[in-house]
């Protein structure tokens, strides 16, 4: 079934006049929409400030900060010094060649410096970009599974799909798998956890994409051809750039989720000029009692005396005016010489 679908399209998704819109093209393109619809309607969720004019100015950072990160990261990792020796090719974008690694790093310092622009919390922005992410990566690697690129090793599996240039035996859609993992698994499990109330601390959803797909790829990786101008790295049989490229994600992400259950800073809102920002305020978490530890004794209220009424005293109360009025003066103890 994947085989006949993959015969059945074109690179090519549609023409207008001289210009040719692909697959790629629009997966990038039309993921960058669908995820700024989801963002804002976690906003919403979340009932923290983002403004439209700032949502724009955060979409135009990303992009530019993501195709040019993309781009050098594939000149730099998987390049092999080609373009190094021709450095006008690096500007030739229609010719392919991006980097998720170099997209991801682009996309950071694109979104930081919007925050900046935007006085968003950057962590808050973070956490919404991993949620939403995983839309842009699905549709990508769907692009890839039609250009016919990045196929996994041969394989006698009834989905197998021979791709047309990497030779007549069907091969795994490395593709497809890394489209259903690192894209709608990623989503669904993400999204799931957005709708909690309050949402997770500041750090938690950007630390469970960046650990989730780095896990995925790896395992993907197993099973997917190494890049031809590269192959298997250290002299083994399996390790692959994007295995090396990954591993630093792990540990970030196991830092980040780390750093949100330590500090559990609340989401945080857009800061407006005069006003504090809006914030979803994370359940505190309660202490657990260990079986055998004795109970803290309850606090005692303090009381207060009433200001409102002199105090009174013990010569006031009516028994002792009654003992005073019936004692005699003892006067013959008074003159009584002591012998």
């Amino acid at each position: 079934m994947l085989d006949e679908l993959y015969h059945s399209l074109s690179p090519i998704a549609f023409s207008i006049g001289p210009f040719d819109v692909r697959w790629y093209g629009l997966g990038y393109s039309v993921g960058f929409v669908l995820a700024s619809i989801l963002l804002v309607r976690i906003c919403k969720r979340w009932k923290i400030t983002f403004a439209f004019e700032s949502l724009l100015t955060f979409l135009i950072a990303c992009m530019i900060g993501t195709i040019l990160g993309a781009r050098l990261g594939f000149v730099i990792f998987y390049g092999s010094g080609y373009y190094f020796q021709n450095p006008l090719e690096i500007f030739a974008f229609n010719q392919g060649g991006m980097s998720f690694h170099g997209g991801l790093a682009g996309f950071a310092a694109g979104a930081f410096i919007a925050s900046k622009m935007t006085r968003m919390p950057f962590g808050t922005l973070a956490d919404l970009c991993g949620i939403c992410a995983p839309i842009g990566l699905g549709l990508v690697r769907f692009a890839n599974f039609i250009n016919g690129e990045l196929w996994g090793a041969v394989t006698t599996m009834p989905w197998g799909v021979v791709f047309d240039n990497a030779g007549p035996l069907p091969r795994h859609p490395t593709q497809i798998y890394e489209a259903i993992l690192e894209g709608l698994v990623l989503l669904v499990v993400l999204y799931i956890l957005s709708r909690r109330k309050p949402p997770l601390p500041r750090g938690s959803y950007i630390g469970l994409f960046m650990l989730g797909y780095a896990v995925f790829r790896i395992a993907v990786e197993f099973i997917r051809e190494p890049d031809a101008q590269l192959g298997y790295l250290m002299g083994t049989g399996w390790v692959t750039m994007g295995m090396l490229l990954c591993l630093p994600m792990v540990f970030v992400g196991i830092a980040l989720l780390y750093y949100a259950r330590r500090f559990r800073l609340p989401q945080a809102g857009q800061e407006v000029y005069g006003a504090e920002p809006a914030t979803s305020k994370p359940t505190p978490r309660k202490a657990k009692s260990r079986p055998g530890a004795a109970r803290p004794a309850p606090e005692k209220e303090e009381t207060v005396p009433r200001t409102d009424r002199p105090a009174s005293r013990k010569s006031d109360t009516p028994t002792a005016r009654k003992q005073t009025a019936t004692r005699k003066p003892d006067s013959a103890s008074k003159n009584k010489e002591p012998q």
